[in-house]
């Protein structure tokens, strides 16, 4: 009770909830409510939020895909979304030994139970209790405070404001799983990038570049070909030009590739579009290639040509966000100034749902981020 008379933390606040009986898109089904505030259990600890990151699985809240507020089971009949976050940790639990009152953090999503074998010593994304913070867990960042485990805390990097370090998490976090942990990219290796001016893609641009890579972006405009070009990206194909969805259109589009990269198909293809772009991301990969994919924004039921998978023996992998130790990493290139986040616009708190909704139609570049606890865009960055 000493850190929470300390921070004046009240027992109520007023939240964007999401209920089953309002599933739609973003602006209806999110309603500001008064909610209790969480008390942190054993090995919890409650953040006062700064500053929360838009993602898109607040989209499939929102609209009860693929399953609906009940069947996730969280335990509570509402739901506050948001999977990205930076705060001032208000309140620890008990056995809370890394972390006090007043510290500066960025939160990862990853919530596991922490005393399974998996969690101890495989890894915990192998967890059965593994479960997504702000997506399958109901006190997400879109509130004033938020609960989450100790484990899930990272340092904030002091150089950052409170919206630039709420921006990232999510999809830095998954990037960095999903090139390195999973597709074991290697310097010079072609990387294909789906949505390269958005969330995940402006960060797969930068981890490329980083090891050597060489992205090739993925883009359906100028503007934004403009913000991978200012990311260091050299290499572009404008999907608007290739009808994918026909057998001439996915060779051409991989003979843009070629074009570009000077004769070479992609050896990874970044894939988290899904139902439209997935037969082609097999199709394009290069022999004995991979295709690593964390998500499907466009749809869940992938259908492609088999005969590209087993014939030119390509690779499909699954990945899904990251576990501490890779976000521990990535954040620290962040920290270290080696990765830069990317945020396109800030909204106030009362403007939630409708940065929600604009994430929703995917029509942004960069990362959208909405101040909660921050008074302006522009706090908490400090000299180190």
């Amino acid at each position: 009770m000493q850190e929470r008379e300390k921070f004046s933390v009240p027992q109520s606040m007023n939240a964007w909830v999401i209920r089953e009986d309002r599933h739609g898109d973003p602006e209806r089904a999110m309603r500001l409510e008064t909610v209790a505030v969480p008390r942190p259990s054993d090995g919890e600890v409650v953040v006062a939020v700064m500053a929360a990151g838009i993602n898109y699985n607040g989209v499939w809240v929102c609209r009860g895909e693929p399953v609906g507020l009940s069947k996730l089971k969280t335990g509570y009949d509402f739901h506050i979304t948001g999977s990205d976050a930076s705060g001032v940790v208000v309140e620890v639990g008990r056995g809370v030994k890394r972390w006090k009152p007043g510290d500066e953090v960025v939160l990862h999503c990853n919530v596991s139970c922490g005393q399974c074998a998996a969690c101890n010593g495989w890894d915990p994304l192998a967890c059965d209790q593994q479960r997504i913070w702000g997506y399958e867990v109901n006190y997400g960042s879109f509130a004033p405070y938020t609960i989450v485990q100790a484990q899930q805390l990272l340092p904030k990097p002091p150089r950052l404001t409170w919206e630039a370090s709420a921006s990232y998490g999510l999809c830095l976090f998954t990037a960095y799983r999903m090139l390195f942990t999973r597709g074991q990219l290697q310097p010079g290796e072609i990387v294909l990038v789906w949505g390269a001016s958005g969330g995940l893609g402006v960060f797969a641009i930068q981890l490329s570049l980083l090891v050597g890579a060489i992205p090739v972006c993925v883009v359906s405009s100028p503007e934004k070909a403009e913000v991978c070009r200012s990311l260091g990206a050299t290499l572009f194909v404008d999907r608007r030009h290739h009808d994918l969805a026909s057998p001439e259109g996915k060779r051409s589009f991989g003979a843009a590739i070629r074009n570009v990269t000077g004769g070479r198909d992609p050896d990874l293809v970044f894939e988290h579009v899904g139902q439209k772009t997935f037969a082609t991301s097999v199709y394009v990969c290069s022999k004995f290639g991979r295709v690593v994919i964390c998500g499907a924004t466009t749809g869940y039921d992938l259908g492609f040509d088999v005969r590209y998978l087993w014939m030119r023996q390509k690779t499909i992998i699954g990945s899904h966000f990251a576990n501490s130790w890779d976000a521990s990493r990535a954040n620290q290139l962040v920290a270290d100034g080696r990765v830069c986040p990317v945020v396109s616009q800030v909204f106030p708190f009362d403007e939630i749902p409708r940065a929600q909704a604009i994430q929703a139609s995917s029509a942004h570049a960069g990362k959208l981020v909405a101040l909660v606890g921050a008074e302006r865009p522009g706090m908490g960055a400090r000299s180190q």
